[in-house]
């Protein structure tokens, strides 16, 4: 098996914004500088987290040239090249892997789907016009579908596609790709971290590492050092912020914090808006019980 692209947490990053909704590059830097000052162990851009959605092509394809160019070689980047449209997300791939991206993360097809045979297909094609590792990521309550074991041993198979971001939610299904699959695991829901990693998952693909990053890394330092009641207690201790961070659609809490926080990450964009109050007063009561503001 070849070396992990990353172990330990990786930030799923916000795109920041200014206040007109473009993207604000300066502080993009500085959010690079403040997760890696603080122990992040890979950054991945322009993923769900990113509003990678919203963004124009161009748009996409500069916030990843910029991350990585900014992050000049001091931890993976790893870019979002996911998308529902299997040619252009080779397009954007191609885009990634010449700009110098250690990695791509790629999400199964979310509106249109497709039957397995067609998602074995889908990742063949992508993961064959690039030569730099593949992560795929299956997270079925946002694309309405899900990677089936089976389709997950074909997909194994394939060089370049060496791991997953999980967010099933689904233990017994993780399981059974540690125990059938040649491929690295990542949870990709924090409140799994230890959970996933006890059954050989090497890190997490993480939204709480954007506003605290040392801690995220540390826990998972811990349970690959094997001091697993450390870890443990550490999950349990955020599982209040992370259901915070969660009481709304991902990214609206996560950019709300950094904003209360004084991060000034900017607004988001349609059809992602303001939080509803009683969740706003979550998770200012949560930030403040563990002095983030």
């Amino acid at each position: 098996m070849n070396a992990p692209v990353f172990k330990g947490s990786g930030v799923a990053l916000v795109t920041p914004m200014n206040e007109d909704g473009s993207v604000n590059y300066q502080k993009l830097g500085e959010l690079i500088d403040f997760q890696i000052n603080n122990s992040t162990d890979a950054l991945v851009i322009c993923g769900t987290t990113g509003e990678s959605k919203t963004l124009e092509n161009k748009e996409h394809e500069e916030v990843i040239k910029y991350s990585i160019e900014f992050a000049a070689g001091r931890v993976p980047v790893i870019a979002g090249t996911g998308s529902n449209d299997t040619a252009y997300s080779v397009r954007l791939s191609k885009f990634a892997r010449n700009a110098g991206a250690d990695a791509l993360l790629l999400v199964t097809p979310y509106y249109n789907k497709a039957t397995q045979k067609g998602l074995v297909r889908h990742f063949q094609e992508i993961a064959g016009n690039v030569d730099i590792p593949c992560i795929l990521y299956n997270v079925p309550s946002r694309t309405g579908m899900n990677i089936e074991l089976s389709t997950y041993e074909q997909l194994a198979k394939i060089d370049n596609i060496v791991a997953v971001k999980e967010a099933s939610g689904n233990i017994s299904q993780i399981a059974g790709i540690a125990a059938c699959c040649d491929m690295d695991i990542y949870s990709g829901n924090d409140d799994q971290i230890v959970p996933i990693m006890s059954l050989g998952g090497i890190g997490v693909i993480s939204v709480l590492a954007n506003i605290m990053p040392y801690e995220t890394h540390q826990l998972c330092m811990h349970m690959l050092d094997g001091n697993t009641d450390v870890a443990l207690k550490m999950q349990l201790d955020y599982l209040k912020i992370i259901n915070a961070l969660f009481c709304e659609v991902n990214p609206i809490p996560v950019k709300t914090a950094l904003n209360l926080m004084g991060m000034n990450v900017g607004p988001l964009r349609l059809p992602l808006c303001g939080m509803e109050e009683h969740n706003l007063n979550r998770l200012k009561a949560e930030l403040k019980a563990l002095n983030l503001i």
